[in-house]
C-alpha cells in the first residue's frame, strides 16, 4: 500500500467515525506513515489533524465540513522539477466567514476581527498551502491552519492585574519623560551650532 492510499484510509476512517459518532478508541488506527515520519525534523511546519470525540461543552471540536469549503488546486511554484509543471499541488482554501453556519456567531465575529488581512472584500477567508509536492498533504496543512485560527479565536485573553497596569503606566510615563529630555538636549545642541549674528 503506497503513501497516498494509507493517507486516504486514515482520512476515510476519521470521516466515518465522524458520521456514525463513535469514539476514536473503537477504531484505534494511526497510520505508520504520518507527517512526522515522512518529514522527520522538517522545518516545513506541517500539521496533522487531531480529532477528538464530540463534547457538547466545547465550542469547536476540530471538525471542519470540507463540503462547505471552496477548495481549488493550482500549480505550485518553487523547486520540484518537471512535476511542478504537470501536477496541481498548491491548495487554495476559502469560505465566506459570515455565511459559515458550521461555526458559532462568536467564532465568526472573532475571525472577522483577528484575520482582517486574510479576508477579502467579499468576506472570504483565504488560506493557501504549497509547502509540499503532495496535494493531500497541502490540503491537510491548510485545514490545520484553519483549525489553529479557530482555536486562537476561542482563546480568552489573560486579565491584567492592577499591579501590572500600574507598572505599565509608570513605564510609559518614564518613556515619555525620556523622549522629552532627549528632544530638549537635541534642541540645545542645535542652538549651540548657530553662530553669532553679524548685526
Amino acid at each position: 500500500m503506497n503513501i497516498f492510499m494509507r493517507q486516504c484510509v486514515k482520512i476515510l476512517t476519521t470521516s466515518c467515525q465522524r458520521q456514525i459518532n463513535l469514539p476514536i478508541s473503537s477504531f484505534g488506527y494511526k497510520s505508520a506513515v504520518s507527517l512526522e515520519n515522512l518529514y522527520p525534523g522538517s522545518k516545513l511546519k506541517l500539521f496533522t489533524a487531531n480529532f477528538v470525540p464530540e463534547d457538547p461543552s466545547t465550542k469547536f471540536d476540530g471538525y471542519i465540513p470540507v463540503e462547505k469549503l471552496d477548495i481549488t488546486y493550482s500549480r505550485s511554484s518553487g523547486p520540484g522539477g518537471q512535476n511542478v509543471n504537470t501536477v496541481n499541488t498548491k491548495v487554495d482554501l476559502r469560505f465566506n466567514v459570515k455565511d459559515a453556519t458550521w461555526l458559532s456567531q462568536e467564532i465568526r465575529d472573532k475571525l472577522l476581527e483577528q484575520q482582517k488581512t486574510k479576508i477579502n472584500k467579499e468576506g472570504f477567508l483565504i488560506l493557501k498551502s504549497d509547502v509540499t509536492r503532495s496535494q493531500q498533504l497541502n490540503l491537510a496543512d491548510a485545514l490545520e491552519k484553519l483549525r489553529a485560527m479557530i482555536r486562537k479565536a476561542l482563546e480568552v485573553p489573560p486579565q491584567m492585574t492592577k499591579e501590572t497596569e500600574e507598572i505599565i503606566r509608570k513605564r510609559q510615563l518614564k518613556a515619555a519623560r525620556q523622549r522629552v529630555f532627549v528632544k530638549r538636549i537635541r534642541s540645545q545642541i542645535k542652538q549651540s551650532r548657530i553662530g553669532p549674528s553679524l548685526d
